[in-house]
Parts: structure tokens; C-alpha cells; sequence
């Protein structure tokens, strides 16, 4: 009985196997190739190719295999500490390109960081802080060589905007800086639970375009904002958006202005911009630009000092806490009101924060041509943002001025990080008296210097001419951010991203093919307007997977199709009609919606007697149509290998491959 059943099973598979390999002559002398169904698949390990390819596509489990126990737990502190591989091959000649590095960006980082905090809507001293310990958990568990981590102006901005949108840092100074701590717990949380169940793909449902957008507009905005330190304005609003921030610098034009204010601002924005042209123009002097912002800070002290200018209106950075990072481990609202405010001010700030990180270590990666983890980099950035919260900072992130800079000026490693966060250590533990007299103007400029890199206006022209579409998401989300609020125009970027992405998915193209001479190749008639269409049959090309959400809007799209082509045939007296052939080489899946919509498009053919005839549908579908019978009703031998094969199909004594 047993040995009766197994005999069946195989004569059925070989039926199977001949319907894939069975061919006939025709006139050409060529064979024609017929698609059947493919081997079915084991359930469970169909699943888990699905699951592996969706979260694990980078195989990170490959060198652990094969490998003793021992060797295994050594691989698995490297992966979650690469310090503990890299390290091993570390030698003096990079630990000098390190040294160096971590010196440059550090004066870079210095006086940002103190301006930054202030964008925060924070002490200055938080911006030391953050600039401490998180470079330093990066640096053990990261996997970029050169990025530099730290306050940047975007995340500060964007935290600033919503924590101020829920409480007054004047008013309630201690709620506010506790609320800021939260945040960061959350957004540490946020980016670390994505990488540790791999979910890292999520962030790249915010498009290219869109970020592009939002960073310029947040660049513009808080150039604008700076305008209250430039000028030595008192009374200014705490709204972010251009038309607030400029009828408040208006209003205050006749008696808000201070000129010495104005003479100290302007002059080191000019000496700063112009540093930053000489970089940019003159590769070998990229430390002109990174120490700039260091010695304006200290010329500028030193003349308010001599000049006692605080007493004739410049207004002055006071005081910033001495000592390095206090616990604030108690100050994080675990409970009440600001919980739930916590938590989604740092889901925001913690996606805008990790965008940006990954961003800017693919780039670099790619120029020295290594490999970065993605999750690997999310739990890094997480595990530094929970730990950072813990003592004091706020939300840090890679900073793309700064990773330049530490590219540029030869960094080796992750020690550069190390050597920056030492030098902020000390600054905070001897020099931070030494900002007393430091103006607000000079933090402005160096703010204002910082974010015109971020006006990217060569990739705004590169996205206008490659996609319009992907301009319209570019544009709404710098206007949003500009008009609106940061808020505002980060919900409008994303809001754009899933619109791009369900109109691609619910209108995907289609296109009618026809033959180019002298070849058996059939191609969009549109991109080769010599390639001639087949008499009595229509052919279109599919460019997507048919699923529920597009199977009605391609089934009626082909209709369309035929109308049209009939009545440009009728009105030139050829024959109708008599095939319709649907190319489905890029059809790389079909779900049931799709399934019922091919049994539709069948029904409605043969209602006007015209043969539906399918060409190289992948594994998927054929699977797919053989398992719903659909095969049955379209006719196993309507079911082709190429175009080509169909065509000869519908004309079988033709010469139409010579053609």
C-alpha cells in the first residue's frame, strides 16, 4: 500500500515536471518552453525564509557557525562591543590620525554644544554633558569608524520646539529639564527596541527627499531663531515659525536692538563663513573652519571681558556648572502627568536623531568602503541615549559637521570619540568659568555657520530633475518646517513619504510592448517607439506585485488598454483584438484580491471572445494560480515561458520572428 501511494507521488511529480519542460515546433524551428507549477515548499521553512529575509537579510549569525562554545561567547561580546575586535589590531600610527582627530572636533564641539543646549531650551553646561558620556558608550559599541556623536542642531531644535510646546523653561525650569531627561530615556529606548528586533528597515520609510526638505527648513528656522542673540533682542517669541520670528524682530527694531551686539555678531559670522568657504575650497586647511568656531569664542570673551560690553546691553552666557555629568537618574518621570508627554517627544526626536545617525555613517562608510549594521548602530545609539539621560544629557546623535571634520582630519577609529569626550571632560572639570563673558552673539554665529551646510540646495535641484514627486515631499517638508513648526513639518514629511509609497503601491505602472525588428525581444513602445505591435494581440507589462490593494486598478487598466487599442483599430478598419498577453516577469508576488481580479479580467475577455494568455509569471504566482485552480480556467497551455512564445502561440504558421 505504502510503496502504491509513494508510486503515485511520483508518477504525479513527473507530470508536473513534464509540464515544465514540454515544448513544441513551430514554423521558426525554435522550442517553445511551457511554465508549470513550481515544487511545492515545505510550510515551516517557507515561513522562515520569509522571517530571515525580513530580519535577519544580513545573515548576522554566519560566523557563529560552526564554531565551539567558547569561541561563540568571544563572538558575541564583538558583536555587541566591536571595540573588543578592532582593538585587537590597534596600533600607535592610528592612535596618533586618532589623537588628532578627537582634538579637532573637539574645539568644534565646544562652543556648538553650548549654543546648542541653549536651542534646547537648556543650560549650557547640558550640552558638555552630552558631549561626554554618550561619545564615550558610542565608542565601545558602535561600528562607525567616523562618525562623531553629540548635540546637533536639528534634534536640539526639534526637542526644544516640543518641550516647550508642553512647558515654559522660565517658568518651570526644573519640570522642563526633568521632562528633557525623559525624553531622551524614551528616544534611547525607542532606537535601541528597533534594533534589537531588527527593525531598523522602518527608518527608511522616511524618504531621501523628505529629509533633505526637513533639514533645510530646520536649518532656515533655526537660523532664524538666532536672530534673538544676533541682534541682542530680550523680548522674543517662542514660536518657531518665519512669520512669529520675524514680526518680533521687527516689532523690537526701533529700541530691542543692541549695536555692540550686532557688531560682535555680524563679524564673527563673517570671519566664521569665511573659514568655512576656505575648508571647503582648500581641502588641506579643513581646520580652519573646525578650530573657527574655538578661537571666536575666546576673542570674543577676552574683548567683552576688557570692555565690561555685558554692561552696556551685550548679553553674556553668566555661569555654567563646573564639575562632569551628575546622576539625574531620579529626575526621569517613570510615573504621572509627563510620562506619556515623555514618551512621545522621545519617539520623535529619537527616529529624527537615528535617521540622521545612520545617514551619516552609511555615507562614510561608503567612502572608506566598510561595513556598517544598522541595528547594530541602533542599539548603540539607544544604549548611549538611556545611559546619557541617566547623567544628565539630552538626546545625542552622530552630527554630520562634526564626522566630517573628524573625516577629514584622519580619524582610524572610534577613539577619536574617546579623545573629544576627554577633552570636554576637562573643559568641564577647569575651563568652564572661562565662558562667563562669553556673548550670546558668538553662540549665534557659530549656530548660524553650523546649519548652512544643512541647505543642501544641489540635492533639491538633483530631486526636481530625477522626480517631481519625490520634490513635491522635499518641498512640503521645508515649507511645513518653515511656516508651520518643526513639528508640523516632520509629521508633513512623513505624511509625503506614505503617500509616495501607496501611490506607487495602489497605481503601479503599466505599459503595452511590441516587437523590436529583426529580434524576438518585446519592449515598452513608448521607450522604443520602433518596436512594432503584434496584429490581433495586445501586450502589457505588469511592473508590480498584485495585491489587494492594486488588483482592481490593474485589472481595469488592461480593459482600458484593449478600449483604447480597438479604437484606434476600428477607426483605421484592422482587425479587432483576439489576445490580450500579460508579461508578469516583474509580478514578483499575487495575493488572493489579485488572484479574483485575473479570474475577473478572464471572465471579461472571454465575454468578447478574446483569449487571456499569461507570460512568465515567477514561482510565486505560478504557485499561487495553481493552488487556486486559476491555471485550470486560463488553460495550462496559456501559460508561457516568454512573450515571444506566446506570441507564436496566437499566430503559429507565421513568419513573425523574422520580423
Amino acid at each position: 500500500m505504502g510503496r502504491s501511494v509513494h508510486s503515485n507521488d511520483e508518477e504525479h511529480e513527473t507530470k508536473d515536471i513534464a509540464s515544465v519542460t514540454s515544448s513544441r515546433r513551430h514554423g521558426s524551428g525554435e522550442t517553445m518552453h511551457k511554465v508549470g507549477p513550481p515544487s511545492k515548499n515545505n510550510l515551516m521553512k517557507e515561513f522562515k525564509t520569509t522571517m530571515k529575509e525580513t530580519f535577519f537579510s544580513d545573515d548576522p549569525l554566519r560566523p557563529f557557525k560552526d564554531q565551539p562554545r567558547s569561541k561563540k561567547f568571544v563572538l558575541g561580546l564583538q558583536a555587541v562591543f566591536p571595540i573588543l575586535d578592532w582593538g585587537r589590531s590597534y596600533s600607535f600610527s592610528k592612535f596618533k590620525g586618532d589623537l588628532i582627530a578627537g582634538l579637532t572636533i573637539a574645539s568644534l564641539c565646544i562652543p556648538q554644544d553650548i549654543g546648542y543646549a541653549k536651542l534646547a531650551g537648556l543650560l549650557p553646561q547640558y550640552g558638555l554633558y552630552s558631549s561626554f558620556v554618550p561619545p564615550l558608550i558610542y565608542a565601545f559599541m558602535g561600528s562607525s569608524r567616523d562618525i562623531a556623536i553629540g548635540p546637533v542642531a536639528v534634534v536640539s531644535l526639534l526637542l526644544g520646539t516640543l518641550l516647550q510646546a508642553e512647558l515654559d523653561p522660565d517658568l518651570n525650569p526644573i519640570e522642563y529639564r526633568n521632562l528633557a531627561f525623559t525624553a531622551t530615556f524614551f528616544a534611547g529606548v525607542f532606537q535601541f527596541t528597533l534594533g534589537f528586533l531588527r527593525l531598523g528597515f522602518l527608518i527608511d520609510f522616511l524618504s531621501h527627499a523628505a529629509i533633505v526638505g526637513f533639514m533645510g527648513g530646520a536649518a532656515v528656522t533655526i537660523a532664524l531663531q538666532q536672530l534673538k542673540g544676533l541682534l541682542g533682542i530680550k523680548k522674543f517669541t517662542k514660536n518657531s515659525d518665519i512669520i512669529s520670528v520675524m514680526q518680533s524682530v521687527v516689532g523690537s527694531a526701533r529700541h530691542g536692538w543692541n549695536w555692540q551686539t550686532i557688531l560682535i555678531g555680524v563679524s564673527f559670522l563673517t570671519f566664521l563663513l569665511t573659514a568655512k568657504y576656505i575648508g571647503k575650497k582648500y581641502k588641506k586647511l579643513f581646520w580652519v573652519p573646525a578650530i573657527g568656531p574655538l578661537i571666536s569664542v575666546v576673542v570674543a570673551t577676552f574683548f567683552v571681558y576688557i570692555t565690561r560690553a555685558d554692561k552696556d546691553g551685550v548679553q553674556i552666557v553668566k555661569h555654567i556648572d563646573q564639575g562632569i555629568n551628575p546622576s539625574s537618574l531620579k529626575k526621569i518621570y517613570f510615573t504621572g502627568k509627563y510620562l506619556t508627554v515623555g514618551i512621545r517627544i522621545g519617539a520623535v526626536a529619537g527616529m529624527v536623531a537615528l535617521t540622521e545617525a545612520v545617514a551619516i555613517a552609511r555615507t562614510f562608510a561608503a567612502m572608506k568602503d566598510y561595513q556598517i549594521d544598522g541595528n547594530k548602530e541602533m542599539v548603540a545609539l539607544g544604549t548611549m541615549n538611556i545611559v546619557g539621560s541617566m547623567t544628565s544629557c539630552y538626546v545625542a546623535t552622530g552630527s554630520f559637521s562634526r564626522s566630517a571634520v573628524n573625516y577629514m582630519a584622519g580619524c582610524k577609529t572610534a577613539v577619536s570619540n574617546i579623545v573629544m569626550a576627554i577633552v570636554v571632560m576637562l573643559t568641564l572639570l577647569v575651563i568652564t568659568p572661562l565662558f562667563k563673558y562669553t556673548p550670546n552673539a558668538i553662540l549665534a554665529s557659530i549656530i548660524i555657520s553650523a546649519v548652512v551646510g544643512l541647505l543642501d540646495y544641489e540635492a533639491v535641484i538633483l530631486i526636481w530633475k530625477i522626480d517631481k514627486f519625490d520634490f513635491c515631499a522635499c518641498a512640503g517638508a521645508f515649507f511645513g518646517v518653515v511656516f508651520i513648526g518643526v513639528e508640523m513639518g516632520l509629521l508633513i514629511a512623513i505624511a509625503i513619504s506614505f503617500a509616495k509609497i501607496l501611490l506607487q503601491v495602489t497605481r503601479p505602472r503599466t505599459a503595452v510592448l511590441g516587437k523590436l525588428p529583426r529580434t524576438t525581444v518585446y519592449r515598452n513602445i513608448e521607450q522604443y517607439p520602433e518596436a512594432t505591435k503584434v496584429p490581433g494581440v495586445l501586450i502589457v507589462r505588469v511592473d508590480s506585485a498584485i495585491y489587494f490593494s492594486n488588483s482592481n486598478y490593474i485589472k481595469d487598466r488592461i480593459l482600458r488598454w484593449l478600449t483604447d487599442e480597438d479604437e484606434q483599430l476600428t477607426a483605421q478598419g484592422l482587425p479587432q483584438i483576439q489576445h490580450v498577453i500579460v508579461e508578469m516577469s516583474p509580478v514578483t508576488d499575487i495575493d488572493t484580491s489579485g488572484i479574483h481580479a485575473l479570474e475577473d479580467l478572464h471572465k471579461s475577455l472571454h465575454k468578447r471572445d478574446i483569449q487571456l494568455i499569461l507570460a512568465n509569471p515567477g514561482t510565486a504566482v505560478i504557485d499561487k494560480l495553481h493552488t487556486s485552480k486559476v491555471d485550470d480556467v486560463i488553460g495550462h497551455d496559456k501559460i508561457f515561458l516568454t512573450v515571444a512564445d506566446a506570441v507564436r502561440s496566437c499566430h503559429p504558421k507565421s513568419t513573425i520572428d523574422e520580423v
